[in-house]
């Protein structure tokens, strides 16, 4: 694929878990960390794209729900009980799904945003913590959390959005100051992505009356004057799950073609 051909095997022996896996930049990330050398278990709800995605990479899904915190504890005991140890968690799962302006949404949509995009990270983030301190070297990995550039540069449209990928930008920091303090060689970073060319994007674009243009601003939202590509921000989350980044944690990454660096100007 454009973009691999330096792919290397540094995450060989290591295992994975993404979830929101089957579509988009998750998808992407089981493909790259799968291609990395990494047994990789992804988790969503898209059942026909996960088994597509398996059949491609050799990996392992479950279909889970993230906010759902009974069904946690039972998929880290299988994927220690088959894998032995737990090295990388992308929490990555998240939606915009009943959102609104602060005038506009109401507090089932609230709720619904909030339970994916904060109640399923901390989950994510909790659960991955306690699975990596069973790891028989002792306690260490790494997790990345997938925020947004609206964490820093929110939406008016999407007031619960925003505010959720604010809130797990601290939840990581937070994660990460817990695990150095107690010891854990466990690393903990978000990533904060732009616009990024996904499926979904794509679509949106398309069903436009002038998808040129539709395209033209999408692009246009970045000082590089393009969208960031699938395959780029998954080598980011390879990257920071590797022993390359070894003393990086607490820290946010920005992937959005410096469109949160600054003003443009006229």
């Amino acid at each position: 694929m454009r973009g691999r051909d330096h792919v290397t095997r540094r995450l060989e022996g290591k295992v994975a878990l993404v979830t929101g896996g089957t579509t988009g930049i998750g998808a992407a990330t089981v493909a790259r960390l799968s291609e990395e050398g990494a047994r990789v278990w992804f988790t969503g709800s898209k059942e026909a794209e996960a088994a597509a995605l398996c059949a491609a990479t050799g990996a392992v899904f479950r279909k889970l729900r993230v906010q759902d915190a009974s069904s946690w504890p039972g998929l880290i005991d299988e994927i220690l009980g088959a894998e032995g140890r737990l090295d990388i968690a992308f929490a990555n799962a998240g939606t915009e799904s009943g959102d609104a302006s602060i005038e506009e949404v109401g507090i089932e949509g609230w709720d619904h945003v909030v339970a994916v995009n904060q109640t399923g990270v901390m989950l994510t983030v909790q659960h991955a913590i306690r699975g990596m301190k069973r790891n028989p070297d002792g306690p260490r990995g790494a997790i990345i959390v997938n925020s947004s550039m609206n964490a820093t540069r929110p939406l008016g449209n999407y007031v619960t959005y925003s505010v959720t990928k604010a809130a797990v930008c601290a939840l990581a920091k937070s994660a990460a100051v817990h695990c150095g303090q107690q010891g854990y060689a466990i690393r903990v970073n978000a990533i904060l992505p732009g616009v990024v060319e996904t499926p979904l994007i794509q679509q949106i674009m398309n069903a436009q009356p002038d998808p040129a243009a539709a395209r033209a601003i999408y692009e246009g939202m970045a000082p590089m004057k393009r969208m960031a590509q699938l395959h780029e921000v998954a080598g980011l989350v390879a990257y920071l799950a590797s022993d390359e980044a070894a003393f990086i944690s607490g820290a946010e990454y920005a992937i959005d073609g410096a469109t949160t660096a600054g003003m443009m100007g006229v």
